[in-house]
């Protein structure tokens, strides 16, 4: 070992810069609508020339990135890209793409995402949209709120009421559409129905005249990830939303079995 790394280890070092730089990192994914760079040093407790300085180099290696505010500050797509690199991102991808195209040609009238959730947002990652013409569409790197509809219930049914209600803030629950639940009570109780379920639901909650049916892949290494189906709501009736939360349900655990099926491989490799 060379004698710095040996000192280091030693004296307990600590990477101060590393650190810091975690810490506008963490602020950054708590800030659910972007942070301005000085609100972001507040935040850390650092000066504003520090943040700068750390921020810049968080933007070139894109773990940062600018929103449509070029004041605004958010994660950047290297995030969930190493969140995938121990266990082979382009076969997760490329399997995730398969199964979800094969859900699409199932249900043809509506588009299907796969996403993973970065603490308070969620990042389309791959999508597979409807052949009809009148479709929803959003493309591969669209980050969306964690309480958008189907998708963030689907997510945050892992979670316990503590974490569920620390997220909303004080802002409490965002109001989409006069259909979406903002009563934090009747919000729990929803995420109750969707762990007895296993699929969760969106009646225009997100966007009016918008349907949606969310599973979460329930993945255990890597980002947690869902699959969901959006389609516009004179297709897409209550009933058939139910049936089509089957297929979504199924081809989530498909995708699981295939995606630990991966992980036990690279694994046995390695040993």
């Amino acid at each position: 070992m060379p004698k710095g790394e040996h000192e280091s280890s030693r004296s307990g070092y600590r990477a101060p810069a590393v650190h810091k730089a975690f810490e506008l990192v963490r602020a950054v994914a708590d800030a659910q609508d972007g942070i301005r760079l000085g609100e972001l040093a507040a935040r850390a407790g650092l000066s504003m020339s520090t943040t700068h300085g750390l921020v810049h180099a968080l933007l070139r290696e894109k773990v940062l990135t600018h929103g449509k505010d070029p004041h605004k500050l958010f994660l950047g797509p290297l995030i969930a890209t190493l969140a995938f690199t121990d266990w082979n991102y382009m076969k997760a991808s490329r399997l995730g793409q398969e199964i979800i195209n094969e859900v699409r040609d199932r249900v043809m009238d509506a588009t299907v995402f796969l996403g993973v959730r970065v603490r308070s947002r969620v990042m389309i990652t791959a999508s597979a949209e409807a052949v009809e013409s009148l479709k929803v569409s959003a493309p591969v790197g669209t980050w969306i709120p964690i309480f958008a509809g189907a998708t963030g219930k689907a997510f945050l049914s892992l979670e316990n009421s503590e974490c569920i209600e620390r997220l909303a803030g004080e802002r409490g629950l965002p109001r989409y559409t006069p259909n979406s639940i903002i009563n934090m009570e009747d919000y729990l109780a929803e995420l109750n129905q969707v762990r007895a379920r296993g699929y969760a639901t969106d009646d225009e909650e997100y966007l009016s005249g918008i349907r949606a049916v969310a599973a979460s892949v329930h993945n255990w290494r890597g980002l947690p990830m869902a699959i969901w189906v959006v389609g516009i709501a004179g297709n897409m009736g209550l009933a058939r939303l139910h049936q089509v939360a089957e297929i979504v349900m199924a081809s989530a655990g498909k995708l699981r079995s295939q995606l630990e099926g991966i992980a036990q491989s690279a694994s046995i490799s390695f040993k």
